[in-house]
């Protein structure tokens, strides 16, 4: 079986950028490969939500890992999984997204089997290992969809040739403006979400900060979220990285039997931006925070190091991990949304732009082989 395009999905946070973009394909062959959490419980075995959105004959689906996997038995898992994919189906083009370490595995093997690679959202800084992941996918990439000029100024200064770095914006705020997203009353009917007004809450794993001081900061930052009664909020389980289970434990036994807490293990991402747009404000330290909450007007607070060097990030309240930081700012933070919404991923049609891009001739014309710009 033959197909010319392939997409690589690896968690709830991915699909929600590619999504858009496959919807877009006319006459186009592809495939969407679907591994990683999209396949596990504890992230509510996402890939049913794909299997609603897409014919079930494009999906080739692998399983990858277990809750709590280091990354590098993911890394192997994933390049084994491909490769045994890859002996069946020819592909001529491969586009994936961000920076996980599935990514990082999918963009290896797609380049040493010889497949041209296009990474959407390259170029951004965010700090920790995510950020060295994103750099190093950007190098093994012939073609880059950047959200904005500093993404591709950073691309450009690393060597790649401008030429093959494109400004499209982020796919996910095609979503963000779409007026097909569901009312706040059906997403709170479907999550069972009981609170009028509320707080979303993110806490991802730092994985270069090692057991310990995840574990700290966990404990101080859902003791501290348990502390504060007088806010209802939407906390969502850690991302499958390491230290992702001490993360949890710590949620648990903190937040479980809050009466002002829901937890949940994932939410489709068009929900999610409606539940986002309808809350009082974000804190933790996932990207969403950055990236799509400036356009809602949605306040935010960023506690600690993942998120520091992210472009947008000063729009956002930051702080360490401590008690007393955390409380003052969520007691000091503004509300009242604001009526200037922030354009600093795209103004929307992104999905349009990509795929009038992978059409041109422009496109078919650059290399598998890539060359650098020499910097000296």
């Amino acid at each position: 079986m033959k197909s010319t395009l392939v997409f690589f999905t690896s968690s709830r946070a991915d699909y929600g950028k590619i999504k858009e973009v496959i919807k877009k394909i006319k006459k186009i062959k592809y495939k969407i490969i679907v591994t990683g959490s999209h396949l596990l419980k504890e992230y509510g075995y996402t890939v049913d939500h794909i299997k609603k959105d897409f014919p079930l004959k494009n999906l080739i689906v692998f399983s990858n890992q277990k809750f709590n996997d280091s990354g590098k038995y993911i890394f192997e898992k994933t390049t084994i999984g491909l490769n045994k994919i890859l002996k069946r189906y020819k592909f001529d083009l491969a586009i994936i997204h961000g920076d996980r370490v599935e990514t990082l595995a999918a963009a290896s093997t797609f380049m040493l089997n010889r497949i041209k690679i296009a990474h959407i959202e390259g170029g951004e800084l965010s700090g920790t290992v995510d950020e060295m992941i994103r750099h190093s996918v950007s190098k093994l990439a012939n073609v880059h969809f950047v959200t904005n000029k500093i993404a591709k100024k950073v691309l450009i200064n690393s060597g790649e040739k401008k030429e093959n770095i494109f400004i499209t914006g982020s796919p996910d705020i095609d979503i963000l403006k779409s007026q097909k997203r569901p009312n706040i009353k059906e997403v709170k009917k479907r999550y069972k979400i009981p609170f009028d007004k509320y707080a979303i809450s993110f806490l991802h794993p730092v994985t270069t900060e090692g057991f310990q001081k995840n574990n700290i900061n966990s404990k101080i930052y859902f003791k501290t979220l348990k502390s504060c009664n007088a806010v209802n909020f939407i906390q969502f389980v850690p991302n499958n990285d390491d230290f992702s289970k001490i993360i949890l434990k710590n949620l648990k036994t903190n937040l479980k039997n809050c009466k002002n807490v829901k937890i949940l293990p994932s939410m489709r991402f068009e929900f999610y931006l409606t539940l986002l747009e309808n809350s009082k404000f974000i804190i933790g330290n996932s990207s969403s925070a950055i990236m799509e909450a400036p356009y809602f007007g949605i306040p935010s607070i960023n506690v600690g190091s993942r998120q520091i060097n992210r472009f947008g990030e000063q729009l956002s309240t930051n702080i360490d991990f401590s008690n007393k930081n955390i409380l003052k700012s969520i007691k000091n933070i503004k509300i009242k949304k604001s009526k200037k919404r922030k354009t600093i991923f795209g103004v929307g049609k992104s999905s349009d732009k990509i795929i009038k891009i992978i059409n041109s001739k422009k496109f078919k014309k650059i290399n598998l082989q890539k060359s650098y710009k020499n910097l000296i």
